[in-house]
């Protein structure tokens, strides 16, 4: 089975990015999201980041 990049619909707060960043990775959802802010703070660009990420992945189908 391929293991794919989805956004979240049930570790979803915003738009599911750093849920389905979790999910794919099998590490809790709570991690991703404050290594995501920290990146913001420290280098500024996670927000931009985040917004390309959500619009480039996917959103996970009902059978996946």
């Amino acid at each position: 089975m391929v293991k794919r990049l989805y956004r979240s619909k049930k570790n979803k707060i915003i738009g599911g990015v750093c849920g389905g960043i979790a999910e794919y990775l099998e590490v809790d959802p709570v991690i991703v999201r404050l290594l995501w802010v920290i990146a913001s703070l420290a280098w500024g660009a996670g927000i931009f980041a985040y917004l390309i990420a959500w619009i480039i992945m996917p959103e996970k189908p009902r059978r996946a």
